[in-house]
């Protein structure tokens, strides 16, 4: 039997899903076993593509649906989750 799991995430990095935050994404996401899909406002990528993601353009406050599908579904969506809860890594401080 396939697992199938979904989740909406929200994105918190004033910057959005540009480039460097796509790439960090993508680098997650090619080494999970499970399929990824990102929805967001009505389009819908493989979310191991780096040129897919870039598509999305989402902004901060988006909401991402991210949808797993296939083995470790529930560890994938908690990587993905942690990630963009964490702002990808680019809310600290610079100096």
């Amino acid at each position: 039997m396939i697992q199938r799991q979904e989740r909406t995430v929200t994105v918190v990095n004033p910057l959005g899903l540009h480039a460097r935050a796509a790439a960090q994404l993508v680098k997650v996401t090619a080494r999970l076993d499970c399929d990824v899909t990102l929805e967001c406002d009505g389009q819908e990528v493989n979310g191991k593509s780096i040129m897919g993601v870039l598509t999305l353009a989402a902004a901060q406050g988006a909401l991402v649906k991210v949808t797993c599908e296939g083995e470790g579904v529930k560890d994938a969506l908690d990587r993905i989750a942690a990630l963009f809860e964490a702002g990808f890594y680019e809310l600290g401080g610079k100096t």
